[in-house]
């Protein structure tokens, strides 16, 4: 079993969610519980492969190699049961520059982008930075549980929309969808010709009896118009080394990306973004599963405190990921109030749903991928705050 109670202090280390609060929220005095990375260590096996290349100490171009592929391959087939041909694999430094890939390969400037609020900001700055159109088919909170309103998603597709992001599991909704879910999404995207580019970076963090499904192994058809992105950044906490994968099966579409990709200079990725990335899929299984069962307690031991000394907040319960979307809209307060809160009586940073776009106000998300202290203090920071 790993330390997972351990503190590393990730101060003064450019940490975003440590250092990099005052830009956000005025001051660093906080306690982060926002930013989706995790507070571990990753793999002990990921760390010592990266201390040996450090000793090698030379760092010219580097190649991804067969190695890496396989590496990959074996891991989504094992997690996922998905069998991916090598010739599939495309590498780009992370999720998001997937998303701008996307955007720009398959749609014009003007073009519409559908995607489902509330919904990871990103989303939303890619289609507009890009200058598209957001097109929201945002989701419907029902006992508990958000679920799709495919009356307005099948409207909005017949509006002209030419490329849907799914969010895959869903950040911060939490939801993992079902296969008659994602057949339904698949198919009325086939019968209106929109193209699906679905985000997988949570995959591997799916709370049982819930299990992802990539969306493509659904149907051999849907290769034509679907790619997926996947990174262990999320996984394994190695978002800063900036290494993600896309599968791209239909040969057009990859040549589509390939191009976008050769404008963009794109040749490979950091050595140790591509080493950690293969290490961590052969050697971290067993440190993932731990992470896993800390992280469910977790949210566990946060949803009582907050149903026990905060009744008026409600935890939608994730059945992915590690962030936890709380309701706070009966307690009366605005964004602006909920936020002088937490940051200036509590000294709790976390992320505020309004960013979220359409379906956020009144939400918080907490990142629970942290040392049992954090979450405990967490705590009672929130009581601080709405008591």
């Amino acid at each position: 079993m790993y330390n997972f109670d351990e503190k590393v202090d990730r101060k003064n280390t450019s940490s975003v969610k440590w250092d990099g609060m005052k830009a956000v929220f005025g001051k660093n005095e906080l306690l982060p519980m926002w930013v989706a990375d995790m507070d571990f260590p990753p793999p002990s096996e990921v760390l010592e492969t990266m201390k040996q290349r450090v000793d090698h100490g030379v760092f010219g171009y580097t190649i991804i190699g067969d190695t890496t592929s396989k590496a990959i391959i074996n891991w989504v087939s094992k997690r996922h049961g998905w069998d991916i041909n090598p010739s599939w694999l495309m590498y780009s430094h992370g999720v998001v520059p997937s998303i701008g890939m996307a955007i720009r390969a398959f749609t014009e400037v003007g073009d519409k982008v559908m995607l489902q609020s509330p919904v990871y900001t990103p989303f939303f700055n890619m289609i507009e930075s890009n200058m598209r159109e957001v097109i929201n088919s945002p989701l419907v909170l029902k006992n508990g549980r958000y679920e799709i309103d495919f009356t307005d998603f099948e409207e909005k597709l017949k509006s002209g929309v030419k490329l849907f992001l799914l969010c895959s599991p869903h950040n911060p909704a939490g939801r993992v969808w079902s296969k008659e879910e994602l057949t339904k999404i698949a198919e009325l995207c086939r019968e209106y010709g929109v193209i699906i580019a679905s985000d997988e970076i949570h995959a591997d963090i799916v709370s049982p009896p819930y299990k992802h499904i990539p969306i493509c192994t659904l149907d051999p058809s849907y290769s034509d118009f679907i790619i997926t992105f996947m990174a262990p950044s999320k996984t394994f906490n190695l978002a800063g080394l900036q290494s993600s994968f896309i599968v791209v099966q239909n040969v057009e579409m990859r040549k589509k990306l390939q191009d976008i990709q050769k404008k963009e200079g794109f040749h490979t990725l950091n050595t140790f973004g591509i080493i950690a990335m293969e290490a961590a899929y052969q050697y971290g299984e067993k440190w993932l599963e731990d992470a896993l069962d800390y992280i469910k307690d977790n949210i566990k031991i946060l949803k009582e405190g907050i149903e026990n000394y905060l009744p008026e907040l409600k935890v939608i319960e994730p059945e992915g990921t590690y962030l936890v979307w709380v309701d706070c809209r009966a307690t009366g307060l605005d964004d602006k109030e909920i936020r002088q809160r937490l940051l200036e009586k509590a000294g709790l940073a976390v992320n505020f749903g309004n960013s979220y776009g359409q379906g956020g106000e009144g939400f918080i998300r907490i990142n629970t991928a942290c040392p049992r202290s954090i979450i405990e203090e967490g705590i009672e920071r929130l009581k601080l705050a709405f008591q």
